[in-house]
C-alpha cells in the first residue's frame, strides 16, 4: 500500500516525499504530468536534487515509487480504468499538495485548486470503498483567513464566508478545504495551513525566488513604509515539510486543523532588518508608516516595467497585501504535536539571501550523469496527454 501524494514536482512537494522517503517506509504513488516516462524522470530528478543524490534518486524510482503518467485535471487524471483502479487500490492514504499558487489568474486557480482537488476527492473515495482510507491530508494556506488586520488567527475561527478574499488562490483554497470536508465525511481528515514559506532553516540553497526576490527588493531599500513593530509570519519550509509528515503519519491526532506558522513568535520588521543589517554589516533601513500609500503607488508603476526591478516590484505588487497587514497564526497547536516551534527567519534570512543573489535567482541544477543510465524502467503507469 502508498502515500498518493500531489504536487511532488513542487516546492513543498517535494519537500514532503523526501522527508516520507527519508523517515518511513511507505510506497509512494506519484502523479506527474509529462509525456513519457524519461520526462517524468527528469521533472522529477530536478524537483528531488536539493534533497536527493543521484543513486538515492535510482534507488527511489526503482523501488519504492510507482509514477502515474497524467494531470490533476483530467477526469481520472487522463488514466484509463485499469490504471485508475490500480491507483485507487493501492492508496491507504492522500496528501493533496498540489495547487496553482496563480494569485492573478482566477481561471487557472478555478481550474487546478477546484477541478484538481475535486479530482484527488473522487479517488480518494475510490480508494475507501476499496480497501479504507487512513487519513486524508489537504495542505491548504493562512490565506484562506480572507481580509484581516491587526490579529492572532485561531484555526476554528480562521474562515468567515462573509469576510473578503485577498485573491484567487486564497479564494479557492477556502473552497477546497470546504470540499474536503463536506464529500469526505467518514475519513480521519488533516487540514494544513502554511503562512508565507519561506527558505529552509539548515542550509541556504533554494529552488523557489519568488518571495526571496520581493523580499530581496525591500532589503535593498534605505527607506521602508511598513510600522516597525509589526509582525510578519514566515515558516521555514523544512518545518512544514516536517509537520505534515509527522501528522499525517500519527494514526490519532488531537485536531483535524493546523497553522503551520510561527504564531506569536512571529518576528517584527525591525527585528528581521537590524538582524540583515548586522549579517550584511550595512546600517539598517528607516521605517516611516506614512509612505505606504505612496510606497503602494510606486510598486504599481514599477510592476509595468521589465528588467529585474520590473520583476521584483511585480512580484512585491502580488505580496504586498500579506506584508501589510500585521496578522500572525496561532501555532501552539502543531507545537505540541511535533514539540517543537520553527526557526526564525532572522536565524537563516541572510544566507538565503546571498544565495539566491549570487546565483542571480536561479537554482543551479545539476544535469544526470552522464555514465548513469536513466530509471527508465521504473514502475509507470501512463495516463493521457499532460497539457
Amino acid at each position: 500500500m502508498a502515500i498518493f501524494l500531489t504536487g511532488s514536482t513542487g516546492y513543498i512537494g517535494a519537500y514532503i516525499a523526501a522527508r516520507l522517503l527519508d523517515r518511513h517506509p511507505d510506497r509512494l504513488n506519484l502523479l506527474v504530468r509529462a509525456r513519457d516516462s524519461r520526462e517524468a524522470s527528469e521533472r522529477l530528478w530536478r524537483a528531488f536534487q536539493l534533497h536527493l543524490s543521484a543513486q538515492a534518486f535510482h534507488e527511489a524510482l526503482g523501488g519504492r515509487i510507482q509514477v502515474f503518467l497524467g494531470d490533476l485535471t483530467s477526469p481520472h487524471f487522463g488514466l484509463d480504468e485499469a490504471q485508475y483502479r490500480q491507483l485507487a487500490d493501492t492508496t491507504d492514504s492522500v496528501i493533496h499538495c498540489a495547487a496553482s499558487l496563480n494569485r492573478k489568474s482566477e481561471k487557472t486557480c478555478l481550474n487546478v485548486n477546484l477541478r484538481g482537488t475535486l479530482e484527488v476527492v473522487q479517488l480518494a473515495r475510490r480508494a475507501r470503498q476499496a480497501r479504507g482510507l487512513r487519513r486524508f491530508s489537504e495542505v491548504s494556506t493562512v490565506a484562506v483567513a480572507g481580509q484581516r488586520s491587526n490579529e492572532v488567527v485561531q484555526e476554528d475561527s480562521s474562515i468567515d464566508w462573509n469576510r473578503s478574499d485577498y485573491d484567487p488562490y486564497a479564494r479557492t483554497k477556502k473552497f477546497c478545504e470546504h470540499m474536503v470536508h463536506e464529500l469526505l465525511p467518514d475519513v480521519p481528515r488533516t487540514i494544513f495551513r502554511p503562512s508565507i514559506v519561506l527558505g529552509d532553516s539548515r542550509r541556504p540553497e533554494t529552488t523557489q525566488f519568488d518571495m526571496v526576490r520581493a523580499f530581496v527588493f525591500l532589503a535593498r531599500l534605505p527607506v521602508l513604509p511598513f510600522r516597525p513593530n509589526d509582525r510578519i509570519d514566515i515558516v521555514p519550509v523544512d518545518y512544514v515539510a516536517d509537520a505534515v509528515v509527522a501528522l499525517h503519519q500519527k494514526d490519532k491526532l488531537d485536531h483535524e486543523i493546523y497553522h503551520l506558522s510561527s504564531g506569536t513568535g512571529s518576528e517584527t520588521f525591525r527585528e528581521l532588518t537590524d538582524a540583515l543589517s548586522r549579517a550584511g554589516g550595512k546600517m539598517p533601513p528607516l521605517f516611516v508608516e506614512g509612505l505606504e500609500p505612496i510606497f503602494a503607488g510606486g510598486v504599481n508603476r514599477l510592476a509595468r516595467g521589465r528588467g529585474p526591478l520590473g520583476r521584483g516590484a511585480s512580484l512585491l505588487k502580488v505580496f504586498w497585501p500579506y506584508l501589510v497587514w500585521n496578522t500572525v497564526f496561532d501555532n501552539s497547536r502543531v507545537v505540541a504535536e511535533i514539540g517543537r516551534a520553527p526557526a526564525p527567519f532572522s536565524s537563516y534570512c541572510h544566507g538565503l539571501f546571498r544565495f539566491s543573489v549570487e546565483n542571480h535567482f536561479a537554482y543551479p541544477y545539476r544535469a544526470w550523469p552522464a555514465a548513469a543510465p536513466w530509471p527508465g524502467e521504473m514502475p509507470l503507469a501512463r495516463g493521457g496527454h499532460a497539457s
